[in-house]
């Protein structure tokens, strides 16, 4: 059967999640995370878009951004393309390094944008990595909550639909709300925190 082909236009916005193959591990130190995020921003570069979150997982990645002029296609490409290339040679692996193609989301509202968003930032809460996602350095949660811009990230999108301190109000949003339900392209995810 054919792929379905991915729907694009400019200024489409988008979750998408990579994993590794056969959930084998895509990064083994903090090396491989820095690396990631460089091509990240170097593919940014090159085929510009906006980066309104992300989340590198041990053997996924969760990213949320909005294309410019440029297919998903070819961003998704030169960017798992280069960091197999640096993870193949570094470990002197051959093959595959991530499962099948990336699934991606087509996020169309601001309510689907705000879950997404805070989908992405509780992950490693989910996965009983840490407590608190402030807690996590390999994500774009500290952009949100205390402005730390080490990684091109736009969180202003996504703040926007809070009131004043957008900050504040939006770590509330994702620390204080026990439950949140994704649901999209036939994949439904629920993280439930514990209260």
């Amino acid at each position: 059967m054919p792929r379905q082909p991915r729907i694009w236009y400019p200024g489409a916005e988008y979750h998408i999640t990579t994993r590794g193959n056969r959930k084998t591990p895509l990064f083994y130190d903090s090396q491989d995370r820095y690396i990631y995020l460089k091509y990240l921003t170097e593919t940014r570069t090159q085929y510009p878009f906006d980066l309104y979150a992300y989340c590198l997982m041990t053997n996924h990645i969760h990213l949320q951004l909005k294309s410019h002029d440029t297919h998903i296609q070819q961003i998704m490409q030169k960017l798992n393309y280069r960091y197999a290339t640096y993870f193949n040679r570094k470990y002197d692996y051959v093959g595959h390094l991530f499962q099948g193609r990336y699934f991606s989301n087509l996020i169309s509202s601001p309510a689907y944008q705000l879950d997404v968003s805070k989908y992405i930032h509780l992950n490693p809460v989910k996965a009983d990595l840490v407590t608190q996602p402030s807690n996590y350095e390999w994500s774009s949660y500290l952009t949100y909550t205390q402005f730390d811009r080490k990684i091109p990230v736009n969180p202003y999108p996504v703040l926007a639909q809070f009131s004043y301190p957008q900050n504040i109000e939006y770590q509330k949003f994702v620390e204080n709300d026990p439950a949140i339900s994704i649901t999209g392209n036939n994949l439904t995810v629920e993280i439930l925190i514990p209260t």
